[in-house]
């Protein structure tokens, strides 16, 4: 008896208890969205396999599908419908309004909606079975550890996990730690870090010159890199303790040779969930060119608008796909690059990724053509006071690049030198306690 089994009812129940418990600590009354989204995908899912009549699965999966969604269209896209609706009427002198809402969005609403939604899809495809286990399936739904920030598992991926016997494993139990411990570096010492010098640059638009903004907007990509993975990595890491294998989210999207390469690499999650459920379902790539063309933007409009109820979501939507489009057209999302040929590739996908990032982070697109104008125009500005930002970032910058080429020797966490492996876990930890800002929240929470 080396390794203890553990029985999956309890702890189950155990990991509900603990999963609810935490979502309370944020806005209890918003735990009744949770159970709702869980309970009407949960029955709606069962009503599906039990009915023969092809007509009436239909009408129950749009149903069910509806009434899931239904919070996250109001309590994200309420007030973006209202006000667009009144701004284009207040064009015409036709004043009509509705009252907004002020209520603060429920946690991971976008996160735990879609993954609802996708075993909901799944399971009138015929994908998967319905899950008749109402408690398996809440875990599925709600499990701390992916709730606020994902990754969007699927449930053919999790539920199987769920419920087979999870039992102590040392070689995970110290993966996970070890993710756990790099997910903390990136996030309190390199995110939060940056995110006080970005916020701080960006609250004096009008009076900063372009440099400092052009390094205020690289310093943005990499805090929303940082802090995005960082929550990830945790999620992977206690996942891996606990005995539940998670989808990596990140595969060091900033070594991508183009923007499609990018996205099989950043939010991998998303970018599955938006492949599976609407890119092929509108027909993907086996369609004409111009449709598959069209089947790409509307996929990135999707992913625009998911992040953020905005039209600046929904410009940087559509600048991933256009390039995405561009690429495909002319072959350059299937072919690699060796060389100074994949250096300069590679640098051109970070700038275009970390030009787009100006309308992700700016309340208004006029707003975001003044950074543009100003980065390009105006070459006032100093490099001195990002120093510390780019020392931290070159920490993460060197792990990737040393996983990306597996360099044994100097893959810090995963180093063949135990010396290596010790140094970097005492590094990171000592940089934790010392250099990081606590308090923040994860951006990604409030998608």
């Amino acid at each position: 008896m080396g390794r203890k089994e553990l029985v999956p009812r309890w702890s189950n129940y155990l990991l509900i208890a603990i999963s609810y418990g935490l979502y309370l600590q944020w806005k209890p009354v918003y735990a009744l969205v949770l159970l709702g989204v869980t309970a009407v995908t949960y029955l709606a899912a069962l009503k599906i396999e039990r009915d023969k009549a092809y007509r009436r699965k239909k009408y129950i999966v749009c149903s069910g599908l509806i009434l899931a969604a239904l919070p996250l269209l109001v309590f994200k896209y309420y007030n973006f419908l209202n006000d667009s609706i009144t701004e284009l009427l207040g064009g015409v002198n036709i004043q009509v309004g509705l009252p907004g809402l002020n209520w603060a969005m429920p946690l991971g609403i976008s996160f735990f909606t879609l993954q609802a939604i996708g075993y909901l899809v799944d399971v009138y495809l015929q994908r998967i079975k319905a899950e008749r286990n109402w408690w398996d399936y809440m875990l599925f739904v709600c499990f701390f550890p992916q709730i606020a920030s994902g990754p969007i598992s699927k449930a053919a991926d999790l539920l199987p996990q769920i419920k087979k016997k999870r039992s102590f494993n040392y070689n995970q139990v110290v993966q996970g730690l070890k993710w756990l411990l790099w997910g903390m570096f990136m996030k309190v010492v390199v995110a939060d870090r940056l995110g006080l010098n970005v916020n701080d640059a960006y609250a004096h638009l009008q009076t900063n010159g372009g440099l400092t903004l052009f390094m205020a907007s690289v310093c943005y990509t990499m805090e929303v890199y940082c802090d995005f993975a960082g929550y990830s990595f945790m999620a992977l890491g206690v996942g891996k303790i606990m005995g539940f294998e998670l989808i990596n989210n990140f595969q060091r999207p900033f070594f991508s040779q183009s923007i499609t390469e990018f996205w099989r690499r950043w939010h991998i999650s998303l970018s599955t969930w938006l492949k599976d459920y609407i890119y092929i379902p509108l027909g993907g790539s086996r369609c004409s060119r111009a449709r598959n063309y069209w089947n790409i933007m509307v996929t990135f409009v999707v992913s625009g608008l998911w992040h953020g109820a905005n039209w600046t979501f929904v410009v940087w939507g559509s600048i991933h796909g256009v390039f995405q489009v561009i690429e495909k057209h002319f072959g350059m999302n299937s072919f690699k690059s060796k060389g100074r040929i994949k250096f300069c590739r590679i640098i051109y996908t970070f700038l275009l990724f970390n030009f787009s990032m100006i309308f992700f982070y700016m309340p208004s697109i006029s707003d975001a053509f003044l950074v543009y104008t100003k980065i390009f125009t105006d070459f006032s500005g100093s490099v001195s006071p990002w120093a510390a930002c780019f020392i931290f970032s070159a920490i993460v910058i060197f792990k990737d690049l040393m996983d990306e080429y597996d360099v044994k020797s100097l893959r810090l966490l995963h180093s063949r030198y135990i010396v290596v492996r010790w140094a970097t876990y005492l590094s990171l930890a000592i940089l934790i306690m010392t250099m990081g800002v606590y308090g923040g929240q994860f951006i990604y929470s409030g998608f």
